[in-house]
């Protein structure tokens, strides 16, 4: 209980950063100097404050996303990026936009969401007629699968004059995030809070259906339940943020080495280390090139990449 008070107490340090990080002069001095109608504290409401939740929410929930992600499919390397989840999710939106555009953002994620169900499904269908002698083809075949995905996906935005709003989806970025932007966010944390609540029966399915059935498991409903919270979480952070890659495969591989398997116990750390992780990475694309910003989509695909590499060796060092 101790180091997990301690990873809270450090994301909540991260946070309060990430308040005073930025071009616009909103230091603790320029707040108690100003009246409520002056620009550091309008900028601190209309753009920090919910610049902060949207990371937290973010990076708590595609982790969770990623942690679900690795149980249904039993394969360690395996989050929405790499099982064509994301880029699923991103034909929706894009379809959503292309043929209502005068839908509310909500209903536009809904489609998103069904899409991103239904690629991920179709992927673990794939999965059935795959000879999996080895861990590494899972994520290959995703990587093969969102590859086709997101190659539709880019012939009907540059068919339709939408390349630039499908760039803005996979590439995600913080720095639009204003009030009243923001809040479809909230939607991933009822789904962390769900898959928390699931935790048991997830743990259940991950071992497997034989395994599950005869611990009386409903293994069916189990893995439904968790391909609709990926797929949830999934469309929300794309139509919010943006994609961000490898955070839910780093991250809960990463707890699972410091922590073990057993999901109910590795919720928490997945939630609170996504967020500190998202956080960190913010704060340094907003500071390495400052006054300008790097997205957190590249910051991210940079260390997620190196980890995910690290990761990897360190499987096949151990598995040698």
């Amino acid at each position: 209980m101790v180091p997990l008070l301690s990873a809270v107490l450090a994301t909540a340090l991260l946070a309060v950063a990430s308040l005073f990080v930025g071009v616009g002069d909103v230091s603790p001095a320029a707040l108690i100097s100003a009246a409520p109608e002056d620009r550091a504290a309008l900028l601190l409401a209309a753009s920090r404050v919910p610049r902060t939740l949207a990371i937290l929410l973010a990076g708590s929930s595609l982790a969770i996303g990623g942690l679900v992600m690795q149980m249904i499919v039993r394969n360690r390397f395996a989050e929405p990026s790499t099982t064509g989840t994301t880029e699923a999710a991103t034909l929706g939106l894009l379809l959503a936009t292309l043929l209502a555009p005068g839908w509310p953002p909500i209903a536009k994620m809904a489609v998103s969401a069904l899409f991103a169900l239904g690629g991920t499904a179709l992927f673990l269908r794939i999965l059935r007629f795959v000879p999996l002698r080895d861990a590494m083809l899972v994520p290959l075949v995703g990587l093969m699968f969102g590859g086709v995905i997101g190659a539709l996906a880019t012939f009907l935005a540059l068919r339709f004059q939408l390349l630039p709003s499908l760039l803005a989806w996979t590439t995600g970025d913080f720095s639009a995030v204003l009030r009243g932007r923001y809040e479809l966010l909230w939607l991933g944390l009822g789904a962390t809070l769900l898959a928390y609540w699931a935790a048991d029966r997830l743990t259940l399915a991950g071992m497997g259906r034989d395994v599950a059935v005869g611990l009386g498991l409903n293994h069916e409903a189990a893995t439904a339940l968790g391909l609709v919270l990926v797929s949830v979480i999934a469309a929300v952070s794309l139509a919010s943020v943006g994609a961000i890659p490898f955070l839910g495969l780093v991250v809960p591989n990463l707890v699972s080495l410091a922590v073990g398997d057993n999901m109910r116990a590795t919720v928490p750390w997945v939630a609170i280390g996504g967020a500190a992780l998202v956080l960190a990475c913010d704060i340094l694309g907003r500071l390495l090139r400052y006054p300008y910003e790097i997205p957190i989509g590249v910051v991210m695909g940079v260390l997620g990449s190196a980890l995910f590499l690290a990761l990897l060796l360190r499987t096949r060092r151990h598995g040698a």
